[in-house]
């Protein structure tokens, strides 16, 4: 088996946790992974500056639900819109923990895989598209304190930068399960301030 099967299995075994809404906005990430140059690993993108919300911030190709659509079908959707990358619910691997954000949204992330498809990012919504091998994710975490909050904030080293929470988050918990073979949790892992609103 191949690093990628060896990800996807474990996604597939993964027992997730969903949490409900509970007045918050429905959203889903699509955690793409397949082959590149550097090995098996990730996209991750840099979001336009133009953008109204969260602009220039890391993040995974995603967003909220339009009507009708679950998880997997805004995931795919929104991986399409934003990284052109063309992928069916049957290359789905799996859904990790649902993840409650401070902007009001529950986010469902969709680990999807899409081989050695070529990206076509749509610059008005991604600045910057980053490929991060999982040996390159695999790196250790930090853990920094607030004083607006008593949960620790989580920091990832990827791509020459920081990535923090929702991001650094669900890619966590990815490495964790498809990287480590750990079933670990991350719900109390806090974002940034610049990030609640």
């Amino acid at each position: 088996m191949t690093a990628l099967d060896d990800a996807e299995a474990a996604v597939r075994a993964f027992p997730r946790v969903a949490i409900p809404l509970d007045g918050r906005r429905a959203a889903a990430v699509a955690i793409t992974i397949g082959e590149g140059a550097w090995g098996p690993g990730v996209w991750l993108t840099r979001r336009s500056s133009r953008l109204r919300a969260h602009p220039g911030q890391f993040a995974l190709p995603g967003g909220r639900f339009d009507d009708g659509e679950d998880a997997v079908g805004a995931a795919l959707r929104e991986l399409h819109e934003e990284v052109g990358i063309l992928a069916g619910r049957d290359q789905c691997a799996g859904l990790l923990d649902d993840y409650a954000t401070r902007s009001g949204y529950v986010i469902t992330p969709v680990v999807v895989r899409t081989g050695s498809a070529e990206p076509v990012p749509n610059p008005a919504e991604v600045a910057r598209l980053h490929w991060i091998p999982f040996a390159e994710l695999d790196a250790e975490p930090r853990f920094v304190h607030i004083p607006e909050s008593d949960r620790p904030v989580i920091q990832l080293p990827l791509a020459g930068h920081l990535v923090h929470a929702p991001t650094a988050a669900v890619l966590y918990q990815f490495r964790e399960i498809a990287l480590r073979g750990r079933h670990t949790r991350v719900d109390h892992l806090e974002q940034p301030v610049f990030a609640w609103r």
